[in-house]
Protein backbone atom coordinates (compact mmCIF):
# COMPACT_ATOMS: atom_id res chain seq x y z
CA UNK A 1 0.00 0.00 0.00
CA UNK A 2 2.57 2.60 0.85
CA UNK A 3 4.42 1.96 -2.37
CA UNK A 4 1.61 1.75 -4.37
CA UNK A 5 0.58 5.40 -2.58
CA UNK A 6 4.01 6.16 -3.30
CA UNK A 7 4.47 5.87 -6.49
CA UNK A 8 1.09 6.82 -7.96
CA UNK A 9 -0.22 9.55 -5.52
CA UNK A 10 2.64 11.32 -4.14
CA UNK A 11 5.69 10.86 -6.80
CA UNK A 12 3.18 12.68 -9.61
CA UNK A 13 2.34 15.18 -6.70
CA UNK A 14 -1.17 14.65 -6.19
CA UNK A 15 -1.30 14.09 -2.33
CA UNK A 16 -2.52 17.67 -2.19
CA UNK A 17 -5.38 16.55 -4.18
CA UNK A 18 -6.31 13.84 -2.46
CA UNK A 19 -6.03 16.09 0.65
CA UNK A 20 -8.49 18.87 -0.87
CA UNK A 21 -11.00 16.23 -2.16
CA UNK A 22 -10.95 14.76 1.29
CA UNK A 23 -11.34 18.32 3.31
CA UNK A 24 -13.93 19.25 0.46
CA UNK A 25 -16.14 15.94 0.91
CA UNK A 26 -16.08 16.03 4.56
CA UNK A 27 -16.58 19.40 4.62
CA UNK A 28 -19.89 19.37 3.00
CA UNK A 29 -20.91 16.50 4.90
CA UNK A 30 -20.44 18.61 8.65
CA UNK A 31 -22.10 21.59 7.03
CA UNK A 32 -25.22 19.47 5.57
CA UNK A 33 -25.56 18.17 9.48
CA UNK A 34 -24.92 21.46 11.16
CA UNK A 35 -27.30 23.33 8.81
CA UNK A 36 -30.36 20.30 9.27
CA UNK A 37 -29.51 20.68 12.80
CA UNK A 38 -30.45 24.54 13.03
CA UNK A 39 -32.93 23.57 10.79
CA UNK A 40 -34.33 20.93 13.36
CA UNK A 41 -33.78 23.86 16.13
CA UNK A 42 -31.05 21.35 17.77
CA UNK A 43 -27.62 21.62 19.23
CA UNK A 44 -25.73 24.51 19.88
CA UNK A 45 -25.42 25.67 16.36
CA UNK A 46 -27.32 28.72 15.23
CA UNK A 47 -27.19 31.10 11.75
CA UNK A 48 -24.76 34.34 11.75
CA UNK A 49 -26.41 37.19 11.75
CA UNK A 50 -24.58 40.18 12.53
CA UNK A 51 -26.76 43.16 12.30
CA UNK A 52 -29.75 41.43 11.63
CA UNK A 53 -27.77 39.97 7.89
CA UNK A 54 -27.33 36.64 7.37
CA UNK A 55 -24.13 35.35 6.60
CA UNK A 56 -24.15 32.32 4.37
CA UNK A 57 -21.32 29.71 4.71
CA UNK A 58 -20.47 30.72 0.88
CA UNK A 59 -18.86 33.98 2.52
CA UNK A 60 -16.45 32.41 4.50
CA UNK A 61 -16.12 29.86 1.74
CA UNK A 62 -14.97 32.12 -0.66
CA UNK A 63 -12.34 33.58 1.33
CA UNK A 64 -10.89 29.65 2.21
CA UNK A 65 -11.03 29.08 -1.57
CA UNK A 66 -8.95 32.34 -2.85
CA UNK A 67 -6.26 31.91 0.49
CA UNK A 68 -6.02 28.28 -0.83
CA UNK A 69 -5.93 27.96 -4.23
CA UNK A 70 -3.42 31.30 -4.39
CA UNK A 71 -1.14 29.85 -1.94
CA UNK A 72 -1.57 26.17 -3.68
CA UNK A 73 0.26 28.36 -7.28
CA UNK A 74 2.43 29.50 -5.26
CA UNK A 75 3.45 26.89 -3.20
CA UNK A 76 3.85 23.92 -5.42
CA UNK A 77 3.00 20.16 -5.52
CA UNK A 78 4.89 19.30 -3.23
CA UNK A 79 5.81 19.98 0.69
CA UNK A 80 3.87 20.30 3.78
CA UNK A 81 2.72 23.91 3.01
CA UNK A 82 0.97 22.68 -0.68
CA UNK A 83 -0.79 20.27 1.71
CA UNK A 84 -1.95 22.13 4.30
CA UNK A 85 -2.63 25.07 1.60
CA UNK A 86 -5.09 22.03 -0.42
CA UNK A 87 -6.80 21.66 2.91
CA UNK A 88 -7.51 25.22 2.92
CA UNK A 89 -9.06 24.97 -0.68
CA UNK A 90 -11.39 21.92 -0.16
CA UNK A 91 -12.82 23.31 2.75
CA UNK A 92 -13.42 26.20 0.70
CA UNK A 93 -15.07 24.39 -2.16
CA UNK A 94 -16.77 22.74 0.25
CA UNK A 95 -18.81 25.82 1.19
CA UNK A 96 -19.04 27.49 -1.31
CA UNK A 97 -20.46 24.37 -3.62
CA UNK A 98 -23.41 24.00 -1.04
CA UNK A 99 -24.80 26.99 -1.55
CA UNK A 100 -24.36 26.96 -5.21
CA UNK A 101 -27.81 27.01 -6.20
CA UNK A 102 -27.81 30.56 -4.38
CA UNK A 103 -25.40 31.64 -6.17
CA UNK A 104 -26.87 30.33 -9.49
CA UNK A 105 -30.18 31.96 -8.42
CA UNK A 106 -29.34 34.86 -6.40
CA UNK A 107 -31.87 33.64 -3.82
CA UNK A 108 -31.53 31.64 -0.19
CA UNK A 109 -33.13 28.28 -2.27
CA UNK A 110 -31.05 26.47 0.22
CA UNK A 111 -34.24 24.13 1.22
CA UNK A 112 -36.09 24.67 -1.94
CA UNK A 113 -36.34 22.24 -4.72
CA UNK A 114 -33.76 23.94 -6.54
CA UNK A 115 -31.39 23.51 -3.77
CA UNK A 116 -30.65 20.31 -4.73
CA UNK A 117 -28.98 21.18 -7.37
CA UNK A 118 -25.78 21.98 -4.86
CA UNK A 119 -26.26 18.48 -3.96
CA UNK A 120 -26.15 17.54 -7.62
CA UNK A 121 -23.13 19.89 -8.31
CA UNK A 122 -20.76 18.57 -5.60
CA UNK A 123 -21.28 14.77 -6.17
CA UNK A 124 -20.40 15.50 -9.57
CA UNK A 125 -17.09 17.83 -8.58
CA UNK A 126 -16.21 14.70 -6.47
CA UNK A 127 -16.64 12.25 -9.29
CA UNK A 128 -14.29 14.45 -11.49
CA UNK A 129 -11.63 14.67 -9.10
CA UNK A 130 -11.85 10.99 -8.30
CA UNK A 131 -11.50 10.29 -11.95
CA UNK A 132 -8.52 12.53 -11.49
CA UNK A 133 -6.98 10.20 -8.93
CA UNK A 134 -7.99 7.49 -10.12
CA UNK A 135 -6.00 8.06 -13.61
CA UNK A 136 -3.14 8.40 -11.60
CA UNK A 137 -0.60 10.11 -13.75
CA UNK A 138 -0.08 7.27 -16.23
CA UNK A 139 2.50 8.81 -18.45
CA UNK A 140 4.38 10.92 -15.54
CA UNK A 141 5.75 8.37 -12.78
CA UNK A 142 9.60 7.84 -12.79
CA UNK A 143 11.13 4.38 -12.93
CA UNK A 144 8.16 1.93 -14.64
CA UNK A 145 9.03 -1.00 -16.42
CA UNK A 146 8.53 -1.51 -19.97
CA UNK A 147 5.74 -3.68 -18.94
CA UNK A 148 4.00 -1.15 -16.74
CA UNK A 149 5.14 1.28 -19.64
CA UNK A 150 3.11 -0.72 -21.37
CA UNK A 151 0.44 -0.83 -19.70
CA UNK A 152 -0.22 2.56 -18.82
CA UNK A 153 -0.11 3.54 -22.54
CA UNK A 154 -3.39 0.87 -22.49
CA UNK A 155 -4.88 2.84 -19.86
CA UNK A 156 -4.49 6.24 -21.64
CA UNK A 157 -5.84 5.02 -25.14
CA UNK A 158 -9.18 3.36 -23.12
CA UNK A 159 -9.29 6.97 -21.49
CA UNK A 160 -9.26 8.69 -24.27
CA UNK A 161 -11.96 6.23 -26.30
CA UNK A 162 -14.20 6.68 -22.76
CA UNK A 163 -13.63 10.13 -22.73
CA UNK A 164 -15.22 10.14 -26.17
CA UNK A 165 -18.34 7.94 -25.14
CA UNK A 166 -18.87 10.43 -22.10
CA UNK A 167 -19.27 13.68 -24.96
CA UNK A 168 -21.72 11.37 -26.69
CA UNK A 169 -23.97 10.83 -23.70
CA UNK A 170 -23.67 14.50 -23.16
CA UNK A 171 -24.79 15.28 -26.61
CA UNK A 172 -27.80 12.71 -25.86
CA UNK A 173 -28.76 14.46 -23.05
CA UNK A 174 -27.56 11.93 -20.60
CA UNK A 175 -25.93 13.81 -17.82
CA UNK A 176 -25.76 11.91 -15.04
CA UNK A 177 -25.00 8.60 -17.44
CA UNK A 178 -21.93 10.82 -18.60
CA UNK A 179 -20.73 11.42 -15.25
CA UNK A 180 -20.87 7.88 -13.82
CA UNK A 181 -18.78 6.73 -16.93
CA UNK A 182 -16.35 9.00 -16.34
CA UNK A 183 -15.75 5.90 -13.56
CA UNK A 184 -17.31 3.25 -15.19
CA UNK A 185 -16.74 3.26 -18.90
CA UNK A 186 -19.27 0.57 -19.11
CA UNK A 187 -21.74 3.11 -18.26
CA UNK A 188 -20.64 5.49 -20.75
CA UNK A 189 -20.90 3.34 -23.38
CA UNK A 190 -24.25 1.90 -22.57
CA UNK A 191 -25.12 6.24 -22.50
CA UNK A 192 -23.97 6.47 -26.12
CA UNK A 193 -25.55 3.11 -27.75
CA UNK A 194 -29.29 4.31 -26.20
CA UNK A 195 -31.66 6.23 -27.92
CA UNK A 196 -30.77 10.17 -27.31
CA UNK A 197 -33.33 12.65 -24.36
CA UNK A 198 -36.01 14.28 -27.33
CA UNK A 199 -34.55 17.93 -26.04
CA UNK A 200 -31.27 16.86 -26.13
CA UNK A 201 -29.08 18.41 -28.74
CA UNK A 202 -28.44 14.99 -30.31
CA UNK A 203 -31.91 14.37 -31.02
CA UNK A 204 -32.34 17.62 -32.29
CA UNK A 205 -29.88 16.96 -34.84
CA UNK A 206 -30.14 13.33 -36.04
CA UNK A 207 -34.25 12.84 -35.38
CA UNK A 208 -35.81 15.94 -37.19
CA UNK A 209 -36.85 13.57 -40.07
CA UNK A 210 -36.87 10.49 -37.84
CA UNK A 211 -39.92 10.03 -36.27
CA UNK A 212 -40.49 6.78 -34.98
CA UNK A 213 -36.95 7.39 -33.17
CA UNK A 214 -38.44 10.32 -31.75
CA UNK A 215 -41.40 8.63 -30.56
CA UNK A 216 -39.58 6.21 -29.07
CA UNK A 217 -37.32 8.83 -27.42
CA UNK A 218 -40.01 10.64 -25.94
CA UNK A 219 -41.73 7.39 -24.59
CA UNK A 220 -38.91 5.97 -23.15
CA UNK A 221 -37.58 9.57 -21.56
CA UNK A 222 -41.32 9.66 -20.24
CA UNK A 223 -41.05 5.99 -18.16
CA UNK A 224 -37.38 6.64 -17.56
CA UNK A 225 -38.32 10.11 -15.31
CA UNK A 226 -41.41 8.39 -13.77
CA UNK A 227 -39.43 5.40 -12.87
CA UNK A 228 -36.26 7.12 -11.44
CA UNK A 229 -37.75 10.24 -10.38
CA UNK A 230 -38.48 8.50 -6.51
CA UNK A 231 -35.50 6.84 -6.21
CA UNK A 232 -32.86 10.19 -7.29
CA UNK A 233 -34.77 12.39 -5.08
CA UNK A 234 -34.74 9.88 -2.05
CA UNK A 235 -31.08 9.80 -2.73
CA UNK A 236 -30.46 13.66 -3.07
CA UNK A 237 -32.46 13.99 0.49
CA UNK A 238 -30.19 11.19 2.59
CA UNK A 239 -27.22 13.61 1.54
CA UNK A 240 -28.40 16.44 1.68
CA UNK A 241 -31.82 16.83 3.74
CA UNK A 242 -35.42 16.98 2.20
CA UNK A 243 -36.33 20.55 0.59
CA UNK A 244 -38.99 22.56 2.47
CA UNK A 245 -41.93 22.94 0.24
CA UNK A 246 -43.29 25.44 1.81
CA UNK A 247 -40.00 27.85 1.14
CA UNK A 248 -40.96 30.05 3.52
CA UNK A 249 -37.89 32.55 4.61
CA UNK A 250 -36.91 32.93 8.37
CA UNK A 251 -33.70 32.28 9.93
CA UNK A 252 -34.34 28.42 10.50
CA UNK A 253 -34.30 28.00 6.12
CA UNK A 254 -30.63 27.27 5.79
CA UNK A 255 -28.03 27.23 8.23
CA UNK A 256 -24.60 28.81 8.19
Amino acid sequence: MGHWLQQNIVEPGKLPLLLALAAFVLTFAVTRMVTRMIRAGKGPFRNITPGGVHVHHVVPGVVLTVVGGFGAVASGRHGVAAGVLAVVFGVGAGLVLDEFALILHLDDVYWTEEGRQSVEVVVLTASLVLLVLAGFSPLGVDQLSGEQQQNRLGVVLTYVLNFGLVLVSLFKGKARMAVIGTLIPFVALIGALRLARPTSPWARRFYPRRHRARARAVLRAYHHDVRWAGPRRRFQDLIGGAPDHAALPGPGREGS
